[in-house]
């Protein structure tokens, strides 16, 4: 089980380069196109995570300074982080991903929900929080192995399967879905722009005068937006610079890196996904009729880029408002942390699903909205694991994780009683 986790499941190159492999045997391609298809699909992973490793360090360290200046060098005690969680839980939650995986695969071929879920990270992440949710409710032993084995298995069916109209309005291409915990928000955003936008006005149609036309490029404007949120939230939050270094520059550096990053994820998603789901179809015909992959959130960016970045700075501006407001009348009874991770990935997800169901005035109104949802979702969230995980749930909450997680914590009180 330990091999299989960590060179495999938590391996997404060599997963998807497997899923690959088996597709185009599957489909019986000679030995030359099967060693090529694998390994150009491990390599779109392997660029497309390395794009998203560049993105997700420039917005992290606006996190730790937000939460280093919140916090006010308040420490959390040992028994609130991952890492002590995954060292005693981890043989569960590893457990719990595999008898999952196999009951997720199940459903997949006897039922009309066909999602195969690939998100490779996820696969971990999901059971790690169900685990949590149920030690938090006094669950233990098998008892807790398989509620997070079923509630991991009926994630990764049923909510890809649920956004599937979503998606596919976005991308006009029902050949994948999104397997990502982006799910929640993007449906209420996709549901107020449904009602409040309008298709005839989009995101990607901006008239910008010809000496600005460089804004099209999302590299360009997303490096420029991470220039200016830098340089802006240094003169309040002053250890967001190394010490003894320039504010500008940086800011500058952040700005570059976050758009290479850009380019670098955008490229590993085309280089994916013309590898990924020509070679799936042999598992679609063979194996699981009909079964259609999920895949990462950024996989949608390609679709709508200019509606990625709107709805961060959207998502970054209500967030951080609605954190204010909740510390400042201590709603939750948590300091809470701007979300920047989650304003990024679930919501530039929201933005693009918004985008496709209402256009610009759609992506806008219903990332505002969900962005209302991420905050609080996330305060009952952090209050929920307070024993396990609040630490974690703080940075990476405010989605699917936030809002499953604490029904997972109702649930496993009730079985508790019973087990």
């Amino acid at each position: 089980m330990d091999f299989l986790t960590n060179n495999i499941l938590r391996n997404p190159p060599i997963l998807l380069g497997l899923i690959a492999a088996i597709g185009l045997i599957v489909q019986r391609k000679n030995v030359g196109d099967i060693v090529k298809g694998a390994l150009m699909a491990a390599f779109g992973m392997l660029i497309l995570e390395t794009g998203v490793g560049m993105i997700a360090g420039s917005i992290a360290q606006i996190n730790t300074a937000f939460q280093e200046t919140i916090t006010s060098g308040a420490t959390v005690g040992d028994e609130l982080t991952d890492v002590t969680f995954t060292g005693q839980f981890g043989g569960e939650v590893g457990l719990a991903m595999f008898f999952g995986l196999i009951l997720h695969l199940l459903i997949a071929r006897f039922t009309k929900v066909k999602t195969v879920f690939l998100t490779g990270h996820m696969l971990w992440w999901f059971p790690f929080i169900f685990v949590a949710a149920g030690v938090e409710g006094g669950l233990r032993g098998f008892p807790l192995i398989g509620f997070s084995a079923i509630l991991s298995a009926c994630y990764w069916s049923f909510m890809p399967w649920i956004m599937r109209r979503f998606i596919w309005d976005v991308t006009e291409d029902d050949s994948f879905l999104i397997g990502h915990p982006t799910g929640i928000l993007s449906i209420i955003s996709g549901l107020v722009a449904r009602k409040v936008g309008n298709k005839e006005r989009s995101t990607e149609e901006l008239n910008v005068p010809k000496s600005l036309s460089f804004f099209r490029e999302i590299s360009v404007t997303g490096g420029i937006v991470i220039f200016l949120l830098y340089l802006i939230l240094s003169l309040f939050i002053p250890n967001l610079i190394p010490e003894g270094e320039n504010a500008f520059f940086v800011s500058v550096t952040q700005g570059i890196t976050f758009g290479a990053g850009l380019i670098i994820m955008l490229h590993g998603v085309r280089m994916l996904i013309n590898q990924i789901v020509p070679a799936f179809q042999g598992i679609s015909e063979k194996v699981i009729p009909g079964a259609i992959p999920a895949f990462d959130v950024p996989i949608l960016f390609n679709y709508r880029p200019n509606a990625v970045i709107l709805g961060f700075l959207v998502a970054m501006v209500t967030s951080t408002i609605m954190v204010i407001l909740a510390n400042t009348f201590n709603v939750f009874g948590v300091l809470l942390i701007p979300l920047v991770v989650t304003s990024f990935f679930e919501m530039g997800g929201a933005a693009v699903v918004g985008e496709g169901q209402g256009g610009m005035r759609g992506a806008i109104i219903g990332t505002i909205v969900s962005a209302i949802v991420m905050v609080g979702i996330m305060g009952i969230s952090v209050a929920i694991y307070s024993n396990t995980i609040r630490d974690w749930m703080l940075i990476f909450g405010g989605n699917d994780f936030s809002l499953f997680g604490t029904i997972a914590k109702w649930i496993a009180d009730l079985l508790s009683g019973v087990f």
